[in-house]
């Protein structure tokens, strides 16, 4: 019995990863995209989840897309309510195990049968044919193929227990409503998928004491314990994520009581004739949907209120990540266009100074959750780069553009571009944060006083480089280029330090390997913090200032002490940030 749970547990996570990787982002960017009204969310949440088998991933991708900005809460909602009734399509394919007919063709279409061919038929894709499309096809049959045979087992091996008075008594101590909710919901939280439990209660009506009274609790219990992995994804991320999982727990716990107190007050009055009726795969499968359906027709009306009552529930002003919505009405006015543009790249400075500190954090302390952050961080990042561009071009076509108009865009293109770039290298550092976890290795501890000098002198380069531009301030701009001249300093003197360490054998190559993309990493930051001050002192300086018409000499006469304010700044920051290294020893303890 146990194998026939872990083969048909496994052929359920093969099926739905390959399912997920088939899709390849296309089911994610449909329910970015096509939530336009709760109804149309319930219609993709349902054919999202039929498409890759777990409401848990649907609901995971929305929590994920409402930490990271590109979703807001009120669209989470029909999504969540058609993914319960998306669920149901695994047990639909289950009640196949119910045909009984002469016929060849439906004989084919039996689980006993149709288990081991499509078994075969996936394993050889997944290990002779070349492609990475086929490949993944071949997981997906080979994974419905494993699901159909570890049913098949499972209902050979429970099949014994029916003449077992202790496997009765136990059944029907489930028909205690709350003791089956209760086990439903463990069960299922414990193998994290809907899908897989209704599989092997349907599995459990061979035994013929699975009745409507028993299973009603259990299928409501499901419902309930597949919240668990929504409500884990929320741990870490924003208000808003954690509300959205915590909507998918309410839908789910008010849906359950609702009818549980329908049906059982109903059933008291007047003594349904199917309440002790034996169920089989298909009168399971179609429970498990009326109930869902059910559900969202009771609970849709009142998308509204749901999502109020988790704003009760989860109070607090939201630190959602919200996406800029470039309003294509702004187009035919350039100048108000070019103000919100503005207000999107200081976004976008914000996205890459909180991935930069989460990177940081990761290097300093691996936490999983936080990298999850960084990630969907990254995502928003990476979103509105592709949609300011687009919308910048369109701009920039514009025949009413005046060139002061024109040479704006060009700078917000420029700059945009740094931002993410930014972004781009603090995934770099996580990068390095998740291969030193994964391999068990650290830093010396001098190794790591050293990055800590390099790591905050470039993290007072971005936040000096944003507020520069988020100001447009000139005083502002002109402190961060020192800051950046500090930070190249500290790479050449780090990685001398470093060669002295590979020398004295005091550290690894594969370590200082690590080392060493950190550095450039971190330099190349900075480098784009310099870009977005320049673009602001360019901007802000007279007409006839020597940037305005050259600016390589302008930089020159910067770096040779040709500017005292200049010097002034350069030698407070190497104070600050170069001067302890100075006092530290080459070598590490």
């Amino acid at each position: 019995m146990l194998g026939a749970i872990a083969t048909f547990l496994f052929g359920m996570s093969t099926m739905t990863d390959g399912l997920e990787k088939l899709s390849s982002g296309r089911l994610e960017s449909i329910l970015e995209r096509l939530t336009s009204n709760v109804w149309k969310g319930v219609l993709l949440g349902a054919l999202v989840t039929g498409l890759i088998q777990s409401s848990a991933a649907t609901t995971v991708m929305c929590v994920g897309f409402v930490n990271a900005g590109i979703m807001k809460l009120r669209q989470t909602v029909g999504i969540i309510m058609g993914a319960n009734i998306g669920t149901t399509v695994t047990a639909q394919l289950l009640r196949l195990g119910d045909l009984s007919s002469d016929q060849p063709l439906l004989l084919l279409l039996k689980p006993a049968t149709l288990g081991p061919i499509l078994a075969v038929i996936g394993i050889l894709f997944y290990m002779f044919l070349r492609g990475g499309r086929k490949k993944i096809i071949g997981q997906i049959i080979l994974g419905l193929g494993l699901l159909f045979i570890g049913m098949k087992t499972l209902e050979g091996a429970v099949a014994p227990l029916q003449d077992l008075p202790e496997f009765q008594e136990l059944f029907v101590a489930f028909s205690n409503p709350f003791l089956g909710v209760l086990v439903g919901a463990l069960v299922t939280a414990l193998i994290q998928s809907s899908s897989a439990s209704m599989g092997i209660l349907q599995a459990m009506t061979s035994t013929g004491v699975v009745t409507f009274h028993i299973a009603i609790p259990l299928i409501m219990g499901q419902n309930i314990g597949t919240c668990v992995t929504a409500l884990l994804s929320g741990i870490g991320a924003s208000k808003n994520a954690k509300r959205t999982a915590c909507i998918h727990l309410l839908f789910n716990v008010i849906g359950t009581l609702f009818f549980l107190i329908l049906l059982y007050g109903c059933n008291a009055l007047f003594h349904f004739s199917f309440w002790t009726a034996q169920m089989d795969r298909g009168s399971i499968a179609n429970l498990h949907l009326a109930f869902n359906v059910g559900c969202t027709l009771l609970l849709l009306p009142f998308n509204g209120l749901l999502v109020t009552l988790v704003e009760r529930l989860i109070p607090g002003d939201t630190d959602q990540k919200e996406v800029s919505v470039l309003d294509e009405r702004f187009l035919s006015t350039p100048s108000l266009a070019l103000e919100k543009s503005h207000d999107t790249v200081v976004q976008m400075g914000h996205f890459a100074l909180e991935n930069y500190r989460l990177s940081v954090e990761l290097l300093n302390h691996f936490d999983s959750k936080k990298l999850e952050r960084l990630q969907e961080t990254e995502a928003a990042l990476d979103k509105l780069e592709g949609l300011l561009d687009n919308y910048l071009v369109r701009l920039s076509d514009r025949s009413s553009l005046s060139p002061e108009d024109s040479a704006k865009v060009s700078e917000l293109l420029h700059t945009l571009s740094d931002f993410e770039r930014i972004g781009d290298y603090a995934v770099n550092l996580s990068d390095c944060a998740v291969l030193l976890h994964d391999r068990g290795i650290v830093f010396s501890p001098s190794a790591k006083q050293e990055l800590r000098l390099m790591t905050s002198a470039v993290e007072e380069t971005i936040v000096r480089a944003l507020e520069c531009y988020t100001k447009r301030s000139h005083d502002l701009a002109m402190e961060v280029e020192p800051i950046e001249e500090v930070v190249d300093l500290l790479r050449d003197e780090l990685r001398s330090r470093h060669i002295e360490r590979l020398k004295n054998g005091e550290c690894t190559v594969e370590l200082g390997s690590q080392f060493l993309e950190l550095l450039i990493s971190l330099e190349r930051i900075s480098d784009h913090c310099s870009n977005i001050a320049l673009y602001i002192v360019r901007e802000t300086s007279p007409a006839d200032a020597l940037i305005r018409t050259d600016s390589h000499a302008y930089m020159h006469a910067l770096h040779h002490g040709e500017d005292q304010e200049f010097d002034a700044m350069f030698q407070e920051y190497r104070q600050k940030y170069y001067a302890p290294l100075e006092a530290a020893p080459l070598t590490s303890r």
